[in-house]
């Protein structure tokens, strides 16, 4: 959640921001929480003194040998107005905190303003695009032809959104993942863990999820647990409520994980094949780092998760979101879309972000700093890649003009020595 102290000290300065990206900050209503909360506070601290002058009064009579149950009388009185104002703040802040949970994060500086992904600028490209000799399919052609794609067993096991991948490109697909794993421990220094598929609303509430997004989410309400989004949501969380030690830092993780995702209100948007499911898998890179670093540390996340597409020679672009693109939690984000060529177009294969202090004040996660005082982290986090999508586009870039599809060489050595999937 936002620093409340910035609204307090730029009310309309952050509300100007957060319009860029397309949210009407309700000043009004937090003034009017302020209000009551300062009112409310200020009572509170004064009866606090009342006590407490009253506590001392009684001291010094009793020392004196007098009789002090006067004093002891308005004590005790004192005591229960200030209980009663006590718990009047109490409501009070927990409904500031329900008002901040709402708001979504300010948008860094160097942030375009903009509102749609038409003006999200471009700032570099990778590799060109293969020149076809032969019609080009798309992936899902490709798939069911060779019948290592079966959309419709999916449909008839769980429902629309979902895909059954078999033989030789069902091994791809789990060599994607263990290729991406290892290149990002052995080369980029993260700790790869195995973590939760399923989570706790505070898990949700840590990384932005809810309350905003609730009804977004798949749901085990028996339990009151959650399947994840992403694996960003339980590895985050790992340091939700510590204090770290500031020479830990940064902490680098990476976990492969499904996610799973309802979708909701996107129908009708990339219904077919594998761009937009219910389940998909991706191996998630985690970021938490001092605050002074972040940013250097963004540009950083953003290349490994692009060596990845370099290595198995996909074109791609790197485009900075606009204010109005941006998820709930970023305060800046870079998208990584990979070529496709049966869409003839740059699709989204992995987001970086910088959520500042966003998620970290959500989780009271923080660190010690070299004056023994605690500041609160930040956090990032990047796919690298999403491998249901990085599939897709193997898929797409690799294919032959008699169905089959070639192995990217880097890749080579995960599928056994295989240098083409035909439908084996």
């Amino acid at each position: 959640m936002l620093d409340v102290q910035i609204l307090r000290s730029d009310l309309s300065g952050v509300a100007r921001r957060l319009a860029d990206r397309g949210y009407a900050l309700d000043t009004a209503a937090f003034e009017a929480l302020e209000t009551s909360r300062k009112k409310v506070q200020i009572e509170t601290q004064e009866l606090q003194a009342k006590r407490n002058q009253l506590s001392k009064w009684v001291g010094q009579t009793k020392g004196k040998g007098e009789d002090a149950s006067q004093f002891m009388a308005q004590v005790n009185a004192q005591a229960d107005l200030l209980k009663a104002k006590e718990q009047e703040l109490q409501v009070i802040q927990k409904k500031l905190d329900e008002f901040l949970l709402g708001v979504p994060n300010v948008p860094h500086a160097s942030v375009p303003a903009g509102k749609s992904s038409a003006d999200n600028p471009e700032l570099r490209k990778d590799g060109a695009p293969r020149k076809f000799d032969f019609p080009v399919k798309d992936h899902v052609d490709l798939g069911e032809a060779m019948k290592l794609l079966d959309f419709d067993a999916a449909t008839r096991i769980a429902g629309a959104r979902f895909t059954l991948i078999k033989g030789s490109l069902s091994r791809m697909h789990r060599a994607l993942a263990q290729f991406m794993l290892d290149v990002h421990t052995s080369e980029h220094g993260y700790t790869e863990v195995y973590a939760p598929y399923l989570v706790n609303a505070d898990s949700m509430i840590g990384t932005g999820q809810f309350p905003k997004f609730r009804e977004e989410q798949f749901a085990v309400t028996a339990d009151n647990l959650f399947l994840i989004p992403t694996a960003e949501v339980p590895v985050t969380n790992i340091v939700r409520g510590e204090i770290l030690p500031e020479a830990s830092l940064p902490l680098k993780f990476e976990c492969h994980s499904p996610c799973f995702r309802r979708e909701a209100g996107s129908y009708g948007k990339d219904t077919r094949g594998m761009i937009r499911q219910h389940q998909f898998d991706k191996v998630e890179m985690v970021q938490i780092v001092h605050p002074a670093k972040s940013y250097e540390l963004l540009e950083e996340l953003t290349s490994h998760a692009e060596t990845i597409l370099r290595r198995l020679d996909l074109p791609y672009r790197v485009v900075t979101l606009c204010t109005g693109d941006m998820g709930f939690s970023a305060a800046k984000t870079y998208d990584i879309e990979v070529w496709l060529p049966g869409q003839k177009a740059y699709r989204e294969i992995s987001s970086c972000s910088n959520f500042e202090s966003f998620q970290a004040r959500r989780m009271q996660a923080r660190f010690r700093n070299e004056k023994h005082k605690t500041e609160f982290v930040h956090t990032l986090n990047g796919s690298g890649l999403a491998v249901g999508r990085t599939l897709v586009a193997v898929l797409e870039n690799y294919q032959n003009a008699d169905g089959s599809v070639s192995i990217p060489e880097a890749l080579r050595p995960y599928m056994g020595g295989m240098i083409a999937i035909n439908g084996s």
